[in-house]
């Protein structure tokens, strides 16, 4: 995946599937140009002997396929940029995901489209709880959809407005919050 955006919406959807009523996506980027990326959830869990290859290609729980790549990339990309990948996940309580990236690493691919992936995430599953957190040095992104349907009342998180208020809401915050990690907005000794 060419963005990191759409391994937060990969991963998301996971939780989705494993019948998650709350996800918490957290991003956290640090002055040293670190990203930690989390994603919990309080889905089905995994038990322990399919946690230990679920980073596998060939592991998937999906029956329409054999390979499920979405898991072995991300932990790739991850360990390209100095980072890692570990999942943590006990069977009936739920799984979170914690990804390092070392943003400023040439292998680091961009952030890309955060607005747009959440937005995505809650249009498709608009009955779950969604808490959505993106800090950096410059400020910070928030997004809780208990607090939109606290707003909202009645009216459904899937409706095109709500979609398109959503993506601007996060667009505004993320532009404000924005740090410029790319490995041209560094010097070049400290590109690893």
């Amino acid at each position: 995946m060419k963005e990191l955006s759409l391994h937060l919406l990969d991963v998301a959807k996971n939780s989705v599937a494993a019948g998650a009523k709350h996800v918490s996506i957290t991003l956290d980027e640090d002055e040293d140009g670190w990203l930690t990326i989390a994603i919990a959830d309080d889905g089905r869990g995994m038990a322990p002997e399919f946690l230990a290859r679920v980073t596998d290609p060939f592991t998937t729980t999906r029956t329409t396929r054999k390979v499920g790549l979405g898991l072995p990339l991300l932990r790739l990309t991850a360990e390209q940029t100095g980072g890692s990948l570990s999942i943590d996940s006990t069977l009936g309580v739920g799984t979170t995901l914690t990804a390092r990236f070392q943003r400023r690493h040439l292998d680091c691919p961009p952030l890309g489209d955060l607005p747009g992936a959440v937005a995505l995430l809650i249009q498709g599953s608009p009955d779950m709880e969604l808490t959505y957190r993106h800090t950096t040095p410059k400020g910070e992104a928030a997004l809780s959809t208990a607090e939109l349907r606290d707003i909202l009342g009645d009216i459904s998180l899937a409706e095109p407005e709500v979609f398109a208020w959503i993506q601007d809401y996060l667009t505004e915050q993320e532009n404000e919050a924005a740090v410029d990690a790319s490995p041209a907005a560094v010097s070049e000794g400290e590109v690893q």
